[in-house]
């Protein structure tokens, strides 16, 4: 009898993320609404203490921002969540966003669901440049650490910027860990295809900041004045 109960967990788990994402392809709205959620999630880690180092935004060229992030566990986790993807253009500036989800799972004793918005700082921009149409393994083709917090830099006296990729996580007002090694960050060429074109790639919409849809301008706002 114990057998079977644990063989529901897993089961119950899978099922969930069928649902969650067994929707329909998103449509214009659905993907400015994801555009507003990623500037939401900024403005909200703005207004805490303990939050995204100034320096690091200035130092780093990449980020990926998650809005509420479906984390469950029942023995095994797993994750999953759109977001947007954006790197730093030649001039200092964002680019234009790209749609992206972040997949992943776990094993240990875990149970519930959380709703975690997360967000990503990359060193280098072409770790998601080369990404294309693909995907890669946080924890497998690159690890991602803890960031440090603190709106300056004197927050995290003698703090050396080297890890690849940083995380931040944020549930119900408070930083909440969580491990993102292991999840796997794609392309959401549907909703790229939606919202800029059918022929627009991940490269093309990654090399320029042209876009002139208020979504993607106060996004852009947003994260220029973080």
């Amino acid at each position: 009898m114990k057998a079977l109960k644990l063989l529901r967990l897993p089961l119950l788990l899978s099922l969930f993320f069928v649902f969650t994402s067994a929707k329909p392809v998103d449509d214009d709205a659905k993907q400015t609404e994801r555009l507003h959620n990623a500037s939401n999630v900024l403005k909200e880690f703005a207004k805490m203490k303990e939050s995204i180092p100034h320096d690091l935004l200035d130092q780093y060229e990449g980020i990926v921002i998650i809005p509420k992030l479906i984390n469950a566990g029942f023995g095994i986790g797993g994750k999953r969540g759109k977001g947007v993807a954006m790197v730093k253009l030649g001039n200092g500036k964002w680019s234009d966003p790209v749609f992206v989800t972040l997949t992943g799972g776990s094993f240990g004793l875990q149970i519930g669901v959380q709703s975690v918005d997360l967000v990503l700082v990359f060193r280098h921009k072409g770790v998601l440049t080369k990404v294309k149409n693909g995907d890669f393994t946080i924890g497998g083709d690159i690890s991602a650490a803890a960031g440090p917090v603190g709106r300056s830099s004197t927050a995290s006296t003698d703090y050396k910027l080297q890890a690849e990729v940083y995380s931040y996580s944020r549930s119900r007002g408070l930083f909440a860990g969580i491990s993102i090694n292991g999840s796997n960050l794609g392309i959401d060429k549907d909703s790229n295809a939606a919202y800029y074109g059918a022929k627009a790639t991940s490269q093309d919409i990654f090399a320029q900041g042209t876009s002139d849809k208020e979504a993607v301008k106060t996004l852009k706002e947003t994260l220029a004045s973080f």
